[in-house]
């Protein structure tokens, strides 16, 4: 089932299962309106439901039932671009494409409840990871053997984390979660073609869609050794997802072959390691910084089971996909001024550079460095608070040489073009102290 190199290397998009998305790779790494109104720089604050993501040290300043729920739309607007030489030498455009317009929604929820003078036990449902993309196959014919397919992904993780945090006295915190992930992936792209020693037969659409589990655990601890700032740390252990499910090519049965076959795959969501402070100079402000770091190196190379022996044979070529990621660190900032007594407003910024090489980028899973910025407002009356958010990501262009792609083996796994990628992402969070 040899295929096209061109469609090949946009299964490199196995990578989702790392824990992409939205930024860093593919995490979401923005949950509660709040913590993403302030630039993500919510580890050394976390006083909020959303805590139970950013630093679980934070839940043990809830000491009242207390319910919250987050939900955020990411919204992509994608270009790539592809031009190659034709049999005269000269440049043309194979390949003008524009991401379809989606709506990708995730969120997060959770309870709270104090179980004892200085302990408050939780349960938390969220996003952590998730993203897609969507084009026109009519964009893609030119590197689709002529066909108008389907060329699509989509990803998720859902987390459910049981939590406890600890007040062990006025200045000191400390939390942990049992992290159970569940994953979720779908892709749809070109199948390439038979071998010519088969027929040469054009194979149409390619499809697979996969789920799994895997577990980990968040340790997080808050200090305020001051009035005037606290400091927070937090470690979520790499969770090791083990992914089954089915690969489709229908055209297949057309030759007599098995047109589906099971698939396994596991792939290890990396271990994060994050720090803050937070600044308290008056009544009115709160100032925030995070430096936060993501092994994304564990996804280096991504392995393919086939159960089907013609499959195993023949998908020999995709079942070894090099990624070669690396780690990577952001830098996060925000502030948060309190207008008056319930109302407050907030902005932030964070820079996110992406962890994709060159050599394996690709239109399924376009990664960027980001220039990221945030803002929001929010109220509280009594025990409820409402608060909204935006937040900006803005793409550096990124650009994969043609000819490094057709001379350089190392370039096999990437998909030679310009990329450009910028996204919108609006918010709402509600929660409520009873």
């Amino acid at each position: 089932m040899k295929r096209a190199r061109m469609t090949l290397c946009v299964l490199s998009l196995v990578a989702v299962l790392a824990g992409p998305a939205l930024a860093n790779g593919l995490n979401l790494n923005s949950l509660g309106s709040r913590a993403l109104a302030m630039g993500g720089a919510y580890v050394g604050l976390a006083d909020d439901f959303s805590a139970i993501f950013w630093n679980p040290a934070g839940i043990a300043s809830i000491r009242s039932r207390t319910f919250g729920a987050f939900g955020i739309d990411i919204i992509p607007k994608g270009t790539y671009k592809l031009d190659a030489f034709d049999a005269a030498g000269n440049v043309t455009r194979m390949v003008d494409a524009r991401t379809a317009a989606k709506h990708y929604l995730a969120g997060l929820a959770a309870y709270y409840i104090p179980v004892g003078m200085n302990v408050t036990a939780g349960l938390g449902v969220y996003v952590p990871s998730g993203l897609g993309a969507s084009w026109n196959g009519e964009d893609f014919r030119s590197i689709a053997m002529g066909g108008a397919f389907e060329w699509s992904s989509k990803v998720g993780l859902v987390t459910i984390s049981p939590a406890l945090a600890w007040r062990i006295n006025d200045r000191i915190s400390v939390g942990a979660t049992f992290n159970a992930n569940y994953g979720t992936f779908s892709l749809k792209t070109h199948a390439g073609s038979l071998p010519s020693a088969e027929g040469g037969l054009d194979l149409g659409q390619y499809e697979e869609n996969l789920k799994g589990w895997g577990y980990g655990a968040t340790l997080g601890v808050l200090v305020r050794p001051h009035r005037l700032f606290s400091l927070g740390a937090t470690v979520r252990t790499a969770s090791k997802v083990s992914f089954e499910g089915e690969a489709m090519i229908p055209l297949l049965a057309y030759v007599g072959l098995e047109d589906t076959s099971s698939i396994t795959r596991d792939v290890t969501w990396p271990l994060w390691l994050a720090a803050g402070v937070a600044f308290f100079p008056n009544e009115a402000w709160t100032l925030t910084a995070d430096v936060q770091y993501t092994q994304w190196s564990t996804m280096d190379v991504m392995r393919t089971a086939y159960a089907d022996p013609y499959w195993a044979i023949q998908m020999a070529e995709d079942a070894e996909r090099p990624m070669h990621w690396t780690d990577a660190t952001q830098i996060r900032l925000g502030a948060e001024y309190r207008i008056k007594p319930g109302l407050a407003v907030r902005a932030g910024y964070y820079w996110d550079p992406t962890p994709v090489p060159d050599k394996t980028m690709n239109v399924l899973l376009p990664s960027y460095d980001f220039n990221v910025l945030t803002m929001g407002v929010g109220y509280a009356l009594d025990g409820l608070v409402v608060d909204l958010g935006f937040e900006l990501l803005m793409g550096a262009k990124r650009t994969v040489g043609f000819l490094n792609w057709y001379f350089d083996p190392a370039y096999a796994a990437a998909m030679p073009g310009t990329y450009g990628m910028t996204l919108l992402v609006p918010n709402v969070s509600v929660s409520y102290r009873f």
